[in-house]
């Protein structure tokens, strides 16, 4: 049962991985013909092809095994592994996460409607607040490197004093722990932010309705369906990205159990679901991705038919 069970979920880790790098792709490579063709690219298909290219990246280090075994014979060698390994997730996962928080400002700004005059500011300067975010957003994963890197010093410096197998063992499943901890309290930052977003997003949607009532207007304008359209695709990545969160606290708590590969599984499973589902996601969200998707299908659909007429 259970190795029915592992190959089941090998083959759902490699059709999410395929999947993620079609679609992202597909974002990427779309936004790039219209750009060479137009001579111009939206701040919002910019947003998108810098997320794309982002999680292309995260499915390189996802690729990579979650937990790195540890069966190291050198304790330099399993320093400069796991020093490395760490930086690259934490880089291409901060963006990704970020970007994606970017991508729920875009659409809290672009769409809500409030008189206030601070949210008026922000709306007029739209692309300077996105830019803003993402620069205050280099602070945090700056400070994230340094906590990374002064975890791991002061592991490897118990481990020269420890230098049995078993204290090296338990001292590099402690290191983990330390890691994985704090990079999720920096994965709730652009959580919280993007979270918020939704919630205003929802409040903007309910002020509307109530107007349109007032006016005796129906409720089915541009705008309202704007705003549904923008929560549809916010609760699907909010879910997605509370998945992602909840992956990386498994991880951190099966830590113990390093030699189950069945939990490892499970838990690539979850985390590889967010930036190959979420992509699937803005693909049929968006009428100019989900036009171009129809054209290359249907473009596939009569290429596979003239294979199959020219075979005997």
């Amino acid at each position: 049962m259970s190795i029915a069970v592992k190959t089941t979920l090998k083959i759902i880790v490699n059709m999410e991985i395929i999947i993620g790098y079609i679609g992202n792709g597909f974002i990427a490579l779309v936004n790039f013909m219209l750009w060479v063709k137009r001579r111009k690219i939206s701040l919002f298909d910019q947003v998108l092809t810098a997320l794309a290219t982002c999680r292309i990246l995260l499915l390189c280090s996802l690729v990579m095994p979650l937990l790195i075994p540890v069966q190291f014979s050198e304790i330099l060698l399993a320093i400069k592994t796991v020093r490395i390994s760490n930086i690259i997730w934490i880089i291409t996962n901060h963006f990704n996460l970020w970007i994606s928080t970017i991508l729920s400002i875009f659409y809290f700004l672009k769409i809500a409607n409030f008189s206030h005059s601070i949210f008026l500011y922000l709306k007029w300067r739209l692309k300077k607040v996105l830019s803003c975010t993402l620069l205050m957003s280099l602070f945090f994963l700056f400070l994230n490197i340094v906590l990374l890197n002064i975890c791991i010093d002061v592991w490897y410096d118990g481990s020269i004093i420890n230098i049995s197998y078993i204290s090296n063992r338990r001292n590099f499943t402690q290191l983990y722990k330390s890691l994985m901890f704090t990079n999720s309290m920096f994965m709730f930052i652009p959580f919280t932010v993007s979270l918020t977003s939704f919630l205003l997003l929802i409040f903007s949607l309910g002020k509307h309705l109530k107007r349109m009532q007032h006016n005796a207007r129906g409720s089915r304008d541009v705008s309202t369906m704007a705003h549904i359209k923008a929560l549809q695709t916010g609760v699907t990545f909010l879910l997605l990205y509370i998945i992602f969160l909840f992956s990386v606290s498994v991880q951190v708590l099966s830590l113990e159990l390093v030699d189950d590969n069945l939990i490892t599984l499970w838990d690539r499973v979850i985390a590889i679901a967010f930036p190959s589902g979420h992509s699937c996601v803005l693909i049929l969200g968006n009428n100019k991705l989900k036009q171009a998707s129809a054209l290359v299908w249907r473009w596939l659909r009569c290429k596979f038919k003239d294979t199959e007429t020219k075979d005997p």
